[in-house]
């Protein structure tokens, strides 16, 4: 009875000695969308201690969506946001100090259902697209580049667009509403799983068009005040990221205690999300910066204004660089 009752003392004392360690070290508040799919990224620091292990203790707010974590990000609530690299650059040009850690390459396609005579984009010529987003929307700024090249097809003008949030095209391309879907990758996986089939891919025609797919367009935003006062808290949230990657790479487990999380209906859909996240993890290192600018100068070209204002170019400093 000692014995067990010296172990129990033991056991009580290390985890108070862990929780004062934790209160000492300082906070990164992420504000993220709730049914992002960032959440599994950061349950899974939160949950193996990652961020600890790195120097720091990781809080993460829910918030409503992109533009709601933008808002709060901006006015200083919270201290990173995911976001993509298109709105840090124009940002940045604007004067705004931020600066980019990559997160993910994951990007949609073009669905159809599984018996549609649709093989390429030109089939869809005269038929009707659910656009996951706006009219400047990138994934459909970049086929719809990729259909002009290959074969002369301006979609925009010969089909009808609906666009929407991702859950409404995901519902209106299971129903048959529409004769093909441009949806975000989580979406697709379902789709996929669903029994629907993919026409391209973005990254393919990113490819088409002289643009590098291993660019990461989705990343972790962070004020570049903060990783000039505190570098050691900006380097340890990078650590705490890719040991998360390397982690679910590897680990089947780490999967399983995220399922809930998921939300998925069987286990076609778990699969299909599992290796959708999986396969856009990116190469560590620094980003190709000749290929973002490609990437950018395309995109002001389709875009215009309205998706980036004023730039051109790809602003100086915009990635994070481990160890400098």
């Amino acid at each position: 009875m000692t014995i067990f009752r010296t172990l129990a003392t033991g056991l009580a004392a290390l985890a108070l000695t862990a929780l004062s360690a934790a209160a000492d070290m300082p906070v990164l508040k992420a504000g993220v969308r709730a049914s992002g799919t960032v959440n599994w990224e950061l349950d899974t620091i939160r949950h193996y201690g990652l961020d600890t292990q790195n120097g720091f203790a990781l809080e993460v707010s829910d918030l409503a969506g992109g533009p709601a974590t933008q808002v709060a990000f901006q006015g200083g609530e919270v201290d990173v946001i995911v976001s993509d690299w298109l709105w840090v650059a124009r940002q940045r040009a604007a004067g705004q100090d931020f600066v980019f850690i990559p997160y993910s390459k994951a990007v949609g396609g073009v669905m159809v259902p599984n018996g549609s005579d649709v093989q390429s984009l030109a089939d869809l010529a005269g038929g009707k697209i659910g656009i996951a987003g706006g009219p400047v929307d990138k994934s459909w700024l970049i086929l719809r580049a990729y259909a002009q090249q290959e074969y002369g097809l301006d979609l925009a003008a010969e089909t009808e667009q609906v666009f929407g949030a991702p859950p409404l095209i995901f519902q209106s391309a299971l129903s048959g509403e529409v004769d093909g879907a441009i949806n975000f990758w989580h979406f697709m996986a379902k789709m996929e799983a669903a029994g629907m089939r993919q026409v391209i891919s973005v990254s393919e025609a990113a490819q088409a068009l002289g643009l590098d797919p291993e660019t990461p367009l989705l990343g972790y935003v962070v004020r570049g005040e903060t990783l000039r006062e505190n570098p050691d808290l900006i380097e340890g949230f990078a650590k705490a990221s890719r040991a998360a990657k390397d982690l679910l790479a590897s680990d089947p487990a780490a999967w399983e205690r995220l399922r809930d999380r998921m939300r998925v209906d069987n286990e076609a859909q778990f699969e299909a999300l599992k290796a959708g996240f999986l396969a856009g993890i990116p190469a560590p290192g620094p980003v190709d910066e000749a290929a973002a600018d490609r990437m950018l100068r395309l995109m002001a070209e389709l875009g215009g204004p309205e998706l980036l204002g004023d730039v051109t170019t790809l602003p100086d400093d915009i990635f994070f660089r481990p160890g400098t």
